[in-house]
């Protein structure tokens, strides 16, 4: 992919019917979650990201966005994007399962909104208790 992210490859299936920014997004949240993006690591630029992927621009930057504000990035200006420190073991194993529940949820053909609307009514249901 890049120097900044050696040995890592991230794919965008055209004919998924899963968007191409949230199969970005996805596979960049398993490699920070797993590991093989480790806090530090500089990620590719939005626009170098894209052209790697054949993607828009916007693609890319929207994929950042949200990692960004589950807190697995951080923007530094000009200096880039990065894997952001400061997560706990707890979050971290939580991401792990929530990759897996992604997973299992693309594999089962439920759409995104619908699985995040799954997990957002069992959410509400343990505050309940």
């Amino acid at each position: 992919m890049t120097a900044e992210m050696p040995d890592v490859l991230i794919t965008v299936d055209q004919d998924s019917p899963v968007p191409p920014y949230e199969q970005v997004r996805v596979q960049l949240a398993e490699l920070v979650g797993d590991g093989r993006l480790p806090v530090g690591s500089r990620l590719p630029t939005v626009r170098q990201l894209a052209a790697d992927l054949r993607l828009a621009a916007n693609t890319v930057a929207r994929a950042y966005r949200e990692l960004e504000a589950a807190g697995l990035l951080e923007t530094r200006g000009r200096n880039g994007t990065f894997v952001a420190p400061g997560r706990d073991d707890a979050v971290d194993r939580l991401h792990r399962v929530a990759v897996e529940y992604a997973a299992e949820a693309r594999r089962l053909g439920v759409p995104p909104d619908r699985a995040v609307a799954l997990v957002r009514a069992a959410v509400d249901a343990t505050r309940q208790d």
